[in-house]
């Protein structure tokens, strides 16, 4: 019997993980195609004006490296990129990137940050960016722990043998009280973000 229960545990191990591995090839895949790609097309290198490039670049929080990366696309057909415009067109769109709300946004996306704020803004834009970071990871954390107690119900309403069937609802209790204290924690993020961006109003009318 204790042979069994362990093929079963095998089995749900491999039901429950089964998506890293897949996910993780394609995040590799993923990965390799954006990194065989260039920054910049043969038309946007020839038509390009540094200062708006720059400008869209700060926008997007692309780090001070992406020069670089244009640079190398573009000098295969012949055209050298502009440092003075683009670097001066940076500066004025990192300025839209580096705030606070902006951080919590990207932050709650889960994308990543590249270094790009300027010491002056970076301190402001990290604290929003990671509390929305922790929000973000709470809710994939909910989101995963969903399916996996879903599979489980699954394979506990197909399941015949008694034995097997005790195995699953133990599993499934286990991921509910999981669960239970991923939600627990979302809250408590969500109230703390609640009460940070109350403070901040307050004191922006002057309370």
């Amino acid at each position: 019997m204790q042979g069994a229960i362990k093929n079963k545990g095998c089995f749900l191990s491999t039901v429950l993980f089964i998506n890293k591995p897949l996910r993780c090839a394609w995040l590799v895949g993923a990965v390799i195609l954006l990194t065989g790609c260039a920054s910049m097309s043969k038309q946007e290198c020839l038509t390009a004006n540094w200062l708006d490039q720059g400008f869209r670049d700060g926008r997007s929080g692309q780090p001070l490296t992406r020069i670089v990366d244009h640079r190398q696309a573009c000098t295969k057909v012949g055209v050298i990129p502009k440092d003075t415009l683009y670097f001066q067109g940076r500066d004025q769109g990192i300025v839209h990137y580096c705030t606070s709300e902006n951080g919590l946004a990207v932050g709650r996306q889960g994308h990543p940050y590249r270094n790009a704020c300027p010491a002056a803004l970076e301190h402001k834009f990290l604290v929003s960016y990671k509390q929305g970071k922790q929000l973000y990871e709470a809710e994939q954390r909910i989101e995963a722990l969903s399916q996996d107690t879903h599979q489980l119900e699954l394979l506990l309403r197909d399941e015949d043998d008694r034995e097997q069937r005790r195995y699953l609802r133990h599993h499934i209790r286990g991921l509910d009280w999981e669960l239970q204290r991923a939600r627990d924690e979302q809250r408590y993020l969500e109230r703390n973000l609640e009460r940070d961006v109350d403070s901040n109003l307050e004191r922006n009318v002057g309370y």
